[in-house]
Parts: C-alpha cells; sequence; structure tokens
C-alpha cells in the first residue's frame, strides 16, 4: 500500500472540490444573505485540509495500483462527507442570527452524505423559508454526486495520468466496469461529463420555459438529472402543481436513468434507435410501464382516483421518481391502499441502469440472474449441454455472473443486517426495514417515520443510515473490501 501516494491524491482531490463552494459565495453575495462567511470558513477547512495531505506527500508521484484506487475511493468520500458537511453545522456553532435549524454533527452529516450519494432523503424542514444560497448548495451537492464524484475528479485533474484507471474502476458501477466510451480514460470522463452538462442546462430551460422560477430551474435541474430528489421546496415538485413541469422531470429523470454510454453513441450517430437497442434500457422501460398500469388500476380501484388521468398522473410520477432512486413527491404514496407503497418502494431495489445517475441493484444485474436461472433450467432438462449467458450478442464470462451472485448476497446481507441495527435504535418495524431500503437503495423517502423527512430519527441512526448511503454509492465491494485483512496483507 502506498500511503503517500494515496495521501497526495486525496489532497489534491479536497483541493480541487473546495473550490465548488465558490458558486454559494457567488449566490450569497447576489441575493445578500448573509451565509457568504459560512461558505467561507467551509472552504477554507476543506482547502487547508487537503494542503495539509498534499504538502506533507507532495515528492510520492508513483503510478497507483489497484489498492489504491479503493482506499482514495473510500476516505475521499468519508472525508468530503466530513468536510461537506459544514455548512449545515457552521450556523448552529458559530453563526446563530442566520435562520436555519440547529442540526447536530450526526444530522449535518447524513444531509451531506445524502447530498453526495443523491439519495435525496432530508432532516431539513421549513426549505420555503431558507436563504438561497443554503438551497443552492443542497442542490449542487447532488449534482456533483450525480455522476460520480470521483468521474468529475479525474476529468478535472489530468496530474492523476494513467493512475486514475484505477479510481475509475473503483468508482463505475455495474459488472461490466472496464468499459470506457474513449481511448484514454481523461477523455473518457470528459466526455461524461459533456453529456451531463448538456442534460442539466436543457433540463433547466425546460423547467423555467414551464413557468418555473429561473432559480428553482436550476435547483431542480441538478437533483433532476442526478435523480436525486433534494428540492428547494418543503412540497418538492407538488409545490407546482403543474403537469408540465412533472411531465419534464419525468423525462429527465429517466434519461438520468439510462447508460450514458448510450446517450454518448445516439448523440455522436444522431441516431435514437440505439436507446432501444440497448437492453438495459428496454427492460427498464418495460419494468416501469408494468408497475405503472399496476399503480393506476389499484388507485382507481380503490377510489383513490376518479379520474383515469389523474391515476395516471400521480401514479407514473411516484413509480418513475422512486425506482430512479430519485425521491421526488407529487402525492404522498406511503397512504395508498393495500400493496402500493411496498410495490412503489420496493421498486427501489430495482434502481436504474448501469452507468447511469440512478441506485438500487441496476437493471443489468436483473436480467443477468433472469438469464442464470433460465441456463439452470435448461441444464436440468439437458445436463450436458453447455449453454451460455448472454446480454444481446456479448457472452457473459462466468467471472461476472459470479460477481453478480456475490453482489446480491452481499447486498441483502446488509439490508437486513443495517435493519437489525436500526431497529436497535428504538424504531419501529417499518421505519427500520423501510429506512434502510430507502436509503441503501438512495430513493430518499421511505414509510412509516421517514415518508416525509428523517428529521424524528435519533443521532445513532442516521449514523447507521448514512453508512447504509455511503455503502450503496460505493456499490458494496469498494467499502466491505477494506474490511477484509487480506486486502491489507498484500
Amino acid at each position: 500500500m502506498q500511503f503517500l501516494v494515496t495521501q497526495r491524491i486525496l489532497g489534491l482531490l479536497l483541493i480541487s472540490f473546495s473550490f465548488t463552494l465558490l458558486p454559494p459565495m457567488g449566490v450569497s453575495l447576489w441575493y445578500q444573505d448573509n451565509w457568504l462567511k459560512v461558505f467561507l470558513v467551509a472552504f477554507l477547512v476543506m482547502f487547508g485540509v487537503g494542503m495539509a495531505f498534499w504538502f506533507q506527500a507532495r515528492h510520492a508521484k508513483k503510478e497507483l495500483h489497484l489498492h489504491d484506487g479503493f482506499v482514495i475511493m473510500v476516505m475521499f468520500w468519508i472525508v468530503l462527507s466530513v468536510v461537506g458537511a459544514l455548512p449545515f453545522l457552521l450556523p448552529s456553532l458559530f453563526f446563530p442570527d442566520l435562520i436555519f435549524p440547529k442540526l447536530s454533527i450526526a444530522q449535518a452529516v447524513f444531509e451531506a452524505v445524502s447530498g453526495f450519494t443523491t439519495t435525496g432523503a432530508t432532516v431539513i424542514s421549513g426549505l420555503d423559508n431558507l436563504s438561497k444560497s443554503i438551497l443552492y448548495y443542497r442542490q449542487q451537492l447532488q449534482w456533483l454526486g450525480g455522476l460520480g464524484v470521483i468521474v468529475l475528479a479525474v476529468a478535472m485533474l489530468p496530474m492523476l495520468g494513467i493512475g486514475g484507471m484505477q479510481l475509475y474502476r473503483a468508482e463505475t458501477p455495474g459488472p461490466m466496469r472496464d468499459e470506457k466510451l474513449t481511448p484514454r480514460l481523461q477523455n473518457t470522463a470528459k466526455t461524461l461529463l459533456s453529456i451531463y452538462i448538456i442534460l442539466t442546462v436543457a433540463c433547466a430551460l425546460a423547467y423555467w420555459m414551464a413557468g418555473m422560477p429561473l432559480f428553482d430551474a436550476i435547483g431542480h435541474s441538478y437533483s433532476t438529472v442526478a435523480t436525486g430528489g433534494f428540492s428547494t421546496r418543503d412540497a418538492s415538485l407538488g409545490y407546482y402543481d403543474s403537469p408540465i413541469i412533472e411531465i419534464i422531470a419525468m423525462i429527465f429523470i429517466i434519461l438520468g436513468s439510462l447508460n450514458f454510454t448510450v446517450h454518448f453513441v445516439a448523440w455522436r450517430k444522431l441516431d435514437i434507435h440505439h436507446y432501444w437497442h440497448d437492453i438495459q434500457g428496454r427492460v427498464f422501460i418495460y419494468i416501469v410501464l408494468v408497475l405503472i398500469a399496476i399503480t393506476v388500476v389499484v388507485l382507481l380501484w380503490q377510489g383513490v382516483y376518479t379520474s383515469f388521468w389523474t391515476a395516471l398522473r400521480y401514479g407514473s410520477f411516484e413509480v418513475i421518481s422512486i425506482i430512479s432512486s430519485t425521491g421526488y413527491a407529487t402525492a404522498d404514496f406511503s397512504g395508498w391502499p393495500l400493496f402500493l407503497p411496498v410495490l412503489i418502494l420496493g421498486s427501489g431495489f430495482i434502481g436504474g441502469c448501469v452507468g447511469s445517475t440512478a441506485g438500487g441493484f441496476r437493471v443489468i444485474r436483473f436480467i443477468l440472474l433472469y438469464k442464470q436461472a433460465l441456463r439452470e433450467i435448461m441444464r436440468l432438462i439437458h445436463p450436458n449441454a453447455v449453454i451460455a449467458v448472454k446480454i444481446g450478442h456479448q457472452k457473459i464470462s462466468d467471472n461476472v455472473a459470479q460477481a453478480v451472485w456475490g453482489f446480491i448476497f452481499l447486498y441483502m446481507a446488509s439490508y437486513v443486517f443495517l435493519s437489525m441495527l436500526f431497529i436497535a435504535t428504538g424504531v419501529d418495524y417499518l421505519t427500520a426495514f423501510s429506512g434502510v431500503a430507502a436509503t441503501l437503495n438512495m430513493t430518499g423517502p421511505g414509510l412509516g417515520n421517514v415518508a416525509v423527512t428523517y428529521g424524528g430519527i435519533n443521532d445513532a441512526g442516521l449514523w447507521i443510515l448514512s453508512f447504509a448511503m455511503l455503502l450503496a454509492r460505493l456499490e458494496i465491494f469498494t467499502l466491505l473490501v477494506l474490511l477484509t485483512p487480506a486486502f491489507w496483507r498484500r
């Protein structure tokens, strides 16, 4: 393990991301809301910590190994989550004149982790009365975390050089993580960033043209494309009560849930047929349509809505919002009848496509599990047959198949274990199992006491849920591999 090399890279990353506090400073100056001092202190702390890390190891310039990539990835997310919590914590400690809820350390870290991981769970209420700059900061957290902070870092830090591939492999989700859009990693990251920015700008313009105030349009575009769910309003997108705004949100949520590789190929060749040729995208759309159909039928059958179009409006929005791990709300689905709350929350386990900003298992893993199950059935019928598992025309190696089974086991084991720990903090079963599901799937809202806000959860429960969000954002393996003795013996 090259500790000085990892320390140097971690310092450079922290220094670089300290400058992401400049836009909130600009917003504070524009609106004259007195939050400039908070962001200035947070900037100095983040920059200072980064400089301290870098200066001591500034001469350690060696190629990164895979082990170094895992350590940097995990440490960076932990450190950034703690430092990113400063703007939420500083007002109650040093600036009591500012209008902002008094948060504990656990609450501030939870809010930051929720932002960076694009979970969208919050402990803050009264958003409509908060200053513009802190609202902008929350939205920006999700935008930075959406495509993966480390991918953005690689795009802006060529000094990572060839070793950056280890960071990319540690961050990129999914079973086929060695795919690159362009031959060089730096160009790959820049390509992803370009697509991400284009979608964000288009979303903001669409919101604005639909009647949303410009500030809200920009803020919601950040969390929509990132499939994050943070809002500048307590009532989320339901505040605007606009079918057009909801349709725009659903379109860009789906775009954010699709594989960005497909975006790149389709846009480069100017051929939208590539979206339909992607098996992940097709299966994702099929699943969404089936869930919407079930939801609309139950809502009409139970008399929740008497109009088909009203049921379709609210049912489709909640399904798309939750399965994509976005977490926006236009209706309280936790109060819907029969099995709908569990069905919709459970859809978050499926998530979006690999290579997207969405959370959950990812659709590709469900496809692989389904095809493996079919193969086992065929083996019972034809014991001597050699049957390959294919995604499209691509044969999937046994190593990938085994990794998927391992991931599913660790995912569900983590879910059960963290739920038991959460129950031990004193919450009820519904809150515990739905809260861990919502944070592990990065969907945001749960059921029970976490249907709207996590403000009523004690500090011990918030630390557990913060760990769940980091575990999910790092795709289970990246974090758990550091907890194995074998990793440190090499």
